[in-house]
């Protein structure tokens, strides 16, 4: 029995040594999703002496089976028998984080800093500290890029001597001779300036932060400035004046567009982290000339940006601020040659009206988002539409149904039938936004009017957006401003809007419900069972099936399973067909 133990014993690692092996990608990746189990059945002593080291030694595998082994191994604390043996995962992990993939590296790194903070003092500064130190001086960039998002999970809890050493090897990473490794040193200069002490960021970091801004690669210079914003956060209003700002000031009017973005994708926090004083003097100043930026990247960044801008600007100041240096910069905005520019400031537009007030909005922003309702692209105009609660809430439905809305009606009866599609379906989203009453008043006769409409696309479009507005409104809505229009359209002249009809009650049955559409929808539908044209008497027989499943039995065999019988023995070969399909569905 003592024999078939031990082998019991062994038999875990066996089979993962076999599966690791295996020329199967699958199955050598469900083995390492498998490590907790078989580190569980192991146990931590046999986890510690066998299992690590062997996945240590076999670290030449695919990238999949390697990024599973790095997550894996970042929970496995507890499997190796707690914090005081935590150091023994470091071997591994140290291997993947030096390999050739990024994706691995990175989760190794994760894994890393996830048992960084389990090691005790003595443990990092016996086994973590000596792993940064030679991954930050390895021969390969990988390893010295993996060592940058190392530093900042030791720090705090080393001892002075050992803090000195790894400001020294960070020094080491920013000045780098290969880019990835000072990009990466760049990428993670923001959080190691939030666990070195307030002298060592003056002296040390703020050095680093300056040389990584003048750096050659475009792709350091803006990882830079990301770490302005931890950086500015940290330091008092005069010292970032006097260290960090004029740095700034050049990443904002930097040569390369991406690193002018990466300013204007970040000019919230910056603002945030500098102050109003500083907010005042130099960040107003610069949000004007990324608005104005030769990119069209650049304005769209800084366009999506101007609300929040606004609104975090002091009180005393704020309007002031925007009529004197904002609007002019909008203004030119909203003739942008590029409809991404114009779109993101669509999006943001209408924020401005809370902030500027009644009188202001009335006078400066209406002009402008009458142009953007305008505009040619669908985007800047649903963008508007999507917005416009928020002016209402403002300058109230009356100045709004005075101003916008005739603007709204132009583009819904313009003669190119795109632009009326595009309104069409902007109709459900205005509807909410300006409640039942008004859009009776106002908007609901032009939704009838697109039902019969000479194109096509716009009658199947009005049908859709009839549903949606019933959907909103409510079967009592639809009862009395609704119904009875559809239903008269079944009388007209025209056979296109009598289908049109049809189309209707197709998709109004659901909303309505099996009692309205029995006792309001179905005598309509009867009757034009025997309409003189084959096309209505066809689709009469599609509504029918379609209706059927939402019917009771009792009304399907007394209404409509006979005319289905009548319309089976048409004369049209068309009708017929659909007459027996249907009919096959009511069985």
């Amino acid at each position: 029995m003592a024999a078939s133990d031990g082998d019991d014993s062994l038999y875990p690692i066996a089979v993962l040594i076999d599966e690791l092996r295996n020329e199967d990608v699958q199955l050598r990746l469900n083995s390492i999703k498998k490590l907790s189990t078989i580190a569980l059945a192991l146990g931590v002593e046999r986890t510690r002496s066998e299992l690590i080291p062997f996945l240590t030694d076999t670290i030449y595998d695919e990238d999949e089976v390697l990024l599973a082994l790095a997550e894996q191994l970042g929970s496995f604390t507890p499997l190796v028998g707690g914090p005081e043996h935590v150091h023994c995962l470091l071997p591994p992990l140290e291997s993947l984080a030096t390999v050739e993939e990024t994706v691995v590296r990175d989760k190794a790194v994760d894994s890393l800093r996830i048992i960084a903070d389990q090691h005790s003092q003595s443990d990092l500064e016996n086994y973590f500290v000596p792993l940064v130190k030679r991954l930050a001086a390895g021969d390969w960039f990988t390893s010295r890029t993996s060592a940058c998002g190392l530093f900042s999970v030791c720090y705090k809890r080393v001892s002075t001597n050992v803090k000195t050493e790894l400001r020294q090897n960070f020094r080491n990473l920013c000045a780098d001779d290969t880019p990835m490794v000072r990009r990466a040193a760049a990428g993670k200069l923001g959080e190691f300036a939030k666990v070195v002490e307030s002298d060592y960021l003056k002296s040390d970091l703020i050095q680093l932060f300056n040389l990584l801004a003048q750096d050659e690669q475009d792709s350091v210079r803006l990882l830079a400035v990301e770490a302005s914003v931890s950086i500015a956060s940290l330091l008092s209003t005069n010292d970032t004046e006097q260290l960090v700002m004029p740095t700034l000031r050049q990443a904002a009017e930097d040569k390369s567009w991406r690193v002018r973005y990466m300013v204007a994708d970040k000019f919230t926090e910056l603002q945030a982290a500098v102050g109003p004083e500083i907010t005042k003097n130099d960040l107003v100043p610069a949000f004007q000339s990324l608005l104005k930026d030769c990119e069209a990247e650049v304005r769209a960044a800084s366009a999506h940006k101007i609300k929040e801008f606004c609104q975090a600007l002091s009180s005393d100041v704020r309007e002031q601020i925007i009529m004197n240096n904002m609007l002019p910069c909008v203004k030119d905005l909203v003739a942008d040659a590029n409809q991404h520019v114009k779109s993101a400031l669509a999006s943001v537009i209408m924020g401005l009206s809370p902030i500027l007030g009644k009188e202001n909005t009335i006078e400066h922003l209406l002009p402008l988002f009458l142009i953007q309702l305008k505009d040619e692209c669908p985007e800047v105009r649903l963008n508007i539409i999507s917005n416009l609660d928020c002016v209402n809430e403002v300058i109230g439905i009356k100045q709004l149904s005075q101003s916008l809305l005739p603007a709204i009606v132009e583009l819904a009866e313009d003669t190119k039938w795109r632009v009326r599609l595009a309104i069409i379906e902007y109709m459900p989203l205005l509807a909410g936004q300006l409640g039942v009453e008004f859009f009776d008043e106002k908007l609901n006769s032009l939704c009838m009017t697109w039902l019969v409409d000479h194109v096509f696309a716009i009658r199947e479009a009005a049908t859709q957006n009839l549903k949606k507005l019933v959907e909103k409104f409510g079967k009592d809505w639809a009862q009395q401003t609704v119904i009875p229009k559809v239903l008269q359209m079944s009388r007209d002249q025209n056979y296109l809007h009598r289908m049109t009809c049809l189309f209707c009650i197709n998709l109004l049955a659901e909303p309505l419900g099996q009692d309205l559409t029995t006792k309001l929808m179905l005598p309509t539908i009867i009757t034009m069972g025997s309409d003189p044209v084959a096309n209505v008497r066809f689709n009469v027989a599609k509504t029918l099936q379609k209706l059927s499943t939402q019917l009771d039995s009792s009304t399907n065999q007394n209404h409509v399973k006979p005319l289905l019988e009548k319309l089976k023995a048409d004369s049209d070969m068309d009708v017929q067909y659909y007459a027996l399909e249907a009919l096959e569905g009511l069985k």
